[in-house]
């Protein structure tokens, strides 16, 4: 061995100056193990100030009895045989961080989608509807920051021109979304917007030359078949929901290509992120919402809806509005924290946990075919989630 630890009674002994054993000399610099020892625990640091370095062996056994780990090097092997302390798993503290993550960002998905469709069935203005989203969430963040709840980004000039492009597909995936939970039911938007990895590969190879593995394209058949199952078995097949949400699956890859290319180097947090993309995409959102429905429209189906629902239709649209900014700010948050595999795996979870409590909400008849044509495609972005790796 290279050093040798005395044990603890003879070092204790050297301690209380009853005894000093002499301990045996080493034949390395001990200096940088020292250095840890002194910053981690304080009855160590006076032990070692008392003691020059030849009493190395006595501090490092004190060091043992306060409950951490001394090992030393074999000569004649280069592996560790016990050296370093024992602190708390770290991993297991970032284990229960993402568990949260996903919890929150599920449950808040969840609820967004359920009062968001409840508004749209008496509310049936996409456009307004869309833009109140963005506007809440906006408000929101504006207000964190004037009053220091959450720190301000510091941006220039070049941020917001590289996220314009961001901003655009972001609104029109948003909006188309949002047109097609007005026609069809949220379960079956979910089903073909699980087709979104298809969407990605296309885009990936036409436009920017990518290339891929055999397994990711073999992945993309059963998300093609599912769908077009789930498609031709739906009982409330409307083609304008339809075309909403695969308009919407092409946006959100747009999206995903210009935020990857132009946000490189950007130290911006993912929620302020977030907040300066809902900030940019209402100010584009605004004039087309009113020049598509306008005031008019948005006048007197706000009276037909209060007449219908009464006061709780308020709350709704409050309710869809705030949920809509936090379920996207915690999955902004959360790709601060996770892998985009992780973050894959996430998203596939939680269109099984939308899917499932909008059947059980709105109870919307569902055919055996049509639950299989679901769980194919979806099982499929499971897959084609694990082979991209």
């Amino acid at each position: 061995m290279i050093s040798s630890i005395k044990p603890v009674s003879s070092s204790l002994t050297a301690i209380t100056g009853v005894r000093r054993s002499v301990p045996t000399k080493l034949r390395f610099s001990p200096l940088p193990i020292i250095r840890s020892f002194e910053n981690t625990n304080p009855f160590t640091h006076r032990a070692l100030s008392s003691y020059n370095l030849s009493n190395f062996s006595v501090a490092a056994a004190v060091q043992r009895r306060d409950g951490f780990k001394v090992g030393a090097y074999e000569a004649d092997r280069s592996r560790q045989i016990e050296i370093g302390v024992d602190i708390p798993d770290e991993q297991s503290g970032q284990k229960v961080k993402i568990g949260i993550y996903f919890a929150t960002w599920w449950a808040l998905n969840v609820v967004f989608n359920i009062y968001n469709k409840k508004v749209l069935n008496a509310f049936p203005y996409p456009w307004l509807t869309s833009t109140l989203s963005l506007a809440c969430g906006s408000l929101m963040m504006l207000v964190s920051w004037v009053t220091r709840v959450a720190d301000a980004p510091q941006t220039d000039l070049d941020f917001w021109k590289t996220l314009f492009p961001v901003a655009v597909a972001h609104t029109i995936g948003h909006v188309a979304a949002t047109v097609s939970m007005s026609k069809v039911a949220v379960s079956f938007t979910h089903i073909i917007k699980s087709g979104e990895p298809a969407f990605s590969v296309l885009v990936s190879r036409l436009f920017l030359g990518d290339t891929f593995p055999l397994p990711v394209y073999l992945s993309l058949l059963p998300i093609i078949g599912g769908c077009a199952l789930a498609a031709v078995t739906e009982l409330n097949f409307n083609m304008i929901g339809f075309m909403g949400a695969m308009i919407s699956n092409l946006a959100f890859v747009f999206r995903n290509i210009f935020s990857k290319k132009g946000m490189k180097g950007k130290s911006v947090s993912g929620m302020n992120y977030y907040a300066c993309l809902s900030m940019m995409s209402l100010f584009i959102l605004t004039p087309f919402a009113i020049a598509v429905e306008g005031p008019q429209m948005w006048a007197a189906g706000w009276q037909n809806a209060v007449s219908e629902i009464g006061p709780n239709f308020v709350w709704w649209v409050v309710a869809q509005s705030v949920f809509y900014h936090l379920y996207n700010q915690v999955s902004y948050m959360s790709l601060d924290q996770i892998s985009p595999l992780t973050f894959s795996v996430g998203n596939t979870m939680k269109r099984i946990s939308v899917i499932v409590a909008s059947i059980i909400i709105f109870q919307n008849p569902v055919k055996p075919v049509n639950a299989l044509g679901a769980a194919i495609a979806i099982l499929g972005t499971f897959i084609y989630s694990q082979a991209k790796q």
